[in-house]
């Protein structure tokens, strides 16, 4: 019925292939005389999604999750993943090759300083960790008596016959309409930046940043418009773009060097080595940098200055043409929204359609608004059980059809050029138990408590998060995921550096994007989720003792009102709700067909207490 552009649903390798990798794996280390490798779910610049040249995890192990981390040893073998992954991890992986363990809690390290035997040489590579990972990792080794030792080429890479080659797609301009400031105003707020930390210049080793500081976008990533590139702004002068020339047009090439030199990648070791020379300090991205980085300059008799990336806090806060752009994204997202929430109910109940059929049809609806050029992540379409599985994807094994009295969860997103969306919706299909409902509407009032937050300048998203999960722990639940993240401007869905989560250090500041998104999760039963996305603004109070902001929501989608226990809601959050559906039947109704417009009247309609 429906075309999918951009998502696959095949399983990832497993069985006797997995197996010889591995076994493949152990007999290169054996060759360069180490106990073991450690092998993280990242690229030179720790990216979310990164190419398929760089899945080195899941092609050894088999497990397709965005975070996650493996250790391998002569004997022993381990895979590191979070709360969200437990689950997946131990369908994906051979669990009696692979040891499921925790990456946060305790930590990787642990297991490494307990598996590791005096004289045990553990190998890793530089530019696929962090140095702060890296010192985490040499004191795990220190603590057993062994030794971590950086290779100068990956193991896994030298097993890896048919690695596919690295990205080339074009890169693009991102015109005035959507970047609101120019590439030299960009410059000069990160030049101050660079003068109040007092270093000689800034290696930017994120390409989000570069991609934001230089107006360009590209596609050589999954989902996340990025063109894989450094650059280094010096405190004075041109700066310059380390990226491969094949991507550039001559309009592309233009547009980069009005302000700044374009040089091939590998002329950025050789660059900073000549700058590191002179004895300058050089600031890094403890985030993103590769430990191989600091090593360079230090090696070259530089100072490495490490710290947050100046540019993540400017590219967070988004401009006035930025935040017109989302607000006219989000719009255009709600009717492709409305258009497939309303095929799902007149066509679930049957019980004919699946969890891959909900997935391509809200792909098709996005996309017969013209404008949508990726979706911003993998839909996550989870009925039942598979709902349980925080971030779930559907594939041809587990796609399962949507029957009466499960819940359907649908979290997805879009890339347009003037925005990002994100959004989850969590639907009934046929009658919810009590149950259910119950777990639905606390989600809903943490939810509302976002929403509605009133807080002062300078408050972080930790000091937010309870109030997500209030009305779920007075139930003796919770959630094992953040309630909110970044998001960006026609970049990554998933953007720092402010978080509502019970590790949210940085405080929101007006202009942010972040998601509010508490659920809750019945394990082999149903999942919950209810997310729209947040916009941070001044809020005026008469008699106010100092600045205050609040959430201006830019998510228009109804909320299922069949999951809503009305009388566990206080009459400011029922007023609230009523007051969101009849915004967003204002806002979405003009742009839909007669059939749906009906759908929207109902799935809107006030609720009474």
């Amino acid at each position: 019925m429906f075309e999918a552009h951009f998502q696959t649903f095949e399983e990832p390798e497993a069985g006797v292939a997995l197996a010889a990798r591995l076994a493949a794996l152990r007999e290169e280390l054996a060759r360069r005389k180490l106990t073991g490798f450690v092998i993280p779910r990242a690229d030179q610049q720790q990216n979310e999604y990164v190419p398929p040249s760089e899945e080195r995890l899941a092609w050894l192990t088999g497990f397709t999750g965005s975070a996650g981390l493996a250790v391998v040893l002569t004997q022993e073998a381990a895979i590191f993943v979070d709360g969200r992954y437990t689950l997946q991890a131990a369908k994906q992986v051979d669990v009696k090759a692979w040891a499921v363990e925790s990456l946060i809690d305790p930590p990787p390290e642990s297991w490494v300083s307990a598996h590791l035997k005096p004289g045990d040489r553990l190998g890793f590579d530089p530019w696929l960790h962090t140095s702060s990972a890296a010192e985490r990792l040499s004191a795990a080794c220190a603590k057993a008596g062994a030794e971590l030792v950086a290779v100068d080429s990956n193991p896994v890479d030298a097993i890896w016959h048919d690695r596919p080659q690295p990205p080339l797609a074009p890169v693009t301009v991102h015109e005035m309409q959507h970047a609101g400031l120019t590439e030299a105003d960009k410059l000069t707020q990160i030049r101050g930046e660079i003068a109040k930390l007092g270093v000689d210049a800034l290696v930017v080793s994120d390409s989000h940043a570069v991609a934001w500081t230089f107006n360009i976008r590209g596609a050589d990533v999954a989902h996340t418009p990025l063109p894989l590139s450094y650059a280094l702004v010096p405190k004075d002068g041109r700066p310059t773009i380390f990226i491969d020339h094949r991507k550039l047009s001559n309009l592309t090439r233009d547009h980069l060097e009005q302000s700044a030199d374009v040089r091939e990648p590998d002329a950025m070791a050789p660059t900073l080595m000549a700058l590191a020379k002179s004895g300058a300090a050089i600031a890094l991205d403890n985030a993103t940098a590769a430990d191989a980085l600091s090593r360079l300059i230090a090696g070259a008799g530089g100072k490495p200055v490490r710290g947050s990336d100046p540019i993540a806090l400017l590219k967070a806060v988004k401009n006035a043409t930025e935040i017109k752009g989302t607000k006219t994204a989000h719009v255009r997202d709600a009717v492709a929204l409305a258009r497939f929430l309303a095929w799902i109910d007149r066509e679930a109940g049957s019980g004919k359609l699946t969890e891959i059929d909900a997935v391509e049809a809200l792909e098709t609806f996005r996309r017969d608004t013209g404008a949508l050029k990726d979706v911003s992540f993998p839909t996550i379409s989870g009925t039942g059980p598979n709902g349980a599985i925080v971030h779930y994807r559907v594939t041809r094994k587990s796609n399962r059809r949507i029957a009466p009295g499960d819940l359907l969860l649908i979290d997805s997103g879009a890339q347009y050029e003037d925005g990002t969306t994100d959004v989850t919706r969590t639907m009934a299909v046929g009658e919810p138990t009590e149950e259910m409902r119950d777990r639905f509407t606390r989600v809903l009032r943490g939810h509302i408590a976002i929403a509605r937050a009133v807080f002062p300048d300078g408050t972080t998203g930790a000091q937010l998060d309870t109030l997500a999960r209030q009305y779920l722990w007075a139930a003796g639940v919770d959630f094992e995921h953040g309630t909110g993240h970044g998001v960006g401007s026609y970049l990554s869905v998933h953007e720092g550096p402010a978080r509502i989560s019970k590790l949210g250090t940085t405080p929101l500041k007006r202009g942010m994007i972040l998601s509010n998104e508490p659920g809750y999760y019945k394990t082999d039963g149903f999942g919950i989720r209810i997310e729209n996305l947040e916009l941070v603004v001044a809020l005026d109070i008469n008699g106010a003792e100092k600045p205050m902001n609040a959430f201006e929501t830019l998510t228009l989608a109804p909320i299922d009102r069949r999951l809503i226990d009305v009388a566990m809601l206080s009459r400011d959050e029922l007023d609230w709700l009523n007051a969101y559906h009849a915004r967003v039947r204002a806002e979405v109704r003009p742009a839909l067909d007669e059939a749906t417009k009906a759908w929207l009247d109902q799935a809107t309609a006030e609720l009474k207490p």
